[in-house]
């Protein structure tokens, strides 16, 4: 039986990143785009542009509303079932630019909150790690959750070489770690959207395996489960 016979739910997922167009941290948000659209049924991932975002001034809130820049993209973090954040690391925190994103979609009405998340980030030392972790203390005010495992803290420099000159990754390794990240994160939008249920995480352990006969029963397993679950979501409606 093959993997598109899953009845499987769109996930839509808004990527962030806090750096420039060529970076390292841009890069694996392009790749996690091309991941998901090759090897991840259910899962869409947009790129959401924060350059043109003013630097957040309540001078500029009137009666409640916020610039039109600013209103368009509430409305597409308010789109996306989960949130990917690509994090570089300054002064051992989150960028100027992605800490000003978050503040204009936090404000009145919070945009963040209940969305699950996940960070990545590359750069030197252990991969810009204090950003990630400040980030997540932000997130903790915010109400986003994010995903405990597994942890992507890619350091740039060490060979094999991972990155183009232009920032494209081009290292294997990594871009299946990038696919862990993202399938984590697709279990975990599920079981928050759809109910904490046990085997969310075991039938798609089972939809990554080479095993055809395993193939076949995790199918059969995710499409009773979810028949179930949208059920039971109907009748409470």
């Amino acid at each position: 039986m093959a993997a598109s016979a899953v009845v499987q739910p769109m996930i839509k997922v808004a990527a962030l990143c806090g750096s420039r167009k060529a970076s390292y941290n841009r890069g694996l948000v392009n790749s996690a785009v091309q991941i998901a659209n090759e090897s991840i049924p259910g899962l869409q991932i947009e790129f959401i542009e924060i350059e043109p975002l003013p630097f957040i001034n309540k001078d500029l809130e009137v009666n409640g509303t916020y610039p039109p820049v600013v209103e368009a993209f509430k409305c597409k973090i308010l789109e996306g079932d989960n949130i990917l954040f690509a994090s570089p690391e300054y002064n051992y925190s989150l960028s100027p630019p992605l800490k000003n994103a978050i503040d204009w979609a936090s404000r009145p009405p919070n945009c963040w909150a209940d969305k699950p998340a996940a960070i990545i980030s590359a750069g030197g030392g252990f991969g810009w790690g204090r950003s990630q972790y400040h980030l997540r203390q932000v997130g903790v005010y915010i109400d986003l959750h994010f995903i405990n495992k597994p942890d992507f803290f890619l350091n740039a420099f060490q060979l094999p070489k991972k990155f183009e000159s232009d920032g494209t990754l081009i290292d294997p390794h990594t871009k299946e770690n990038i696919k862990q990240v993202l399938l984590s994160l697709q279990a975990f939008t599920l079981r928050l959207k759809y109910g904490n249920k046990r085997n969310w995480r075991f039938t798609y352990f089972l939809l990554v395996s080479h095993n055809s006969q395993t193939l076949s029963v995790a199918i059969k397993s995710f499409n009773h489960s979810l028949m179930v679950i949208l059920k039971k979501k109907e009748k409470g409606n």
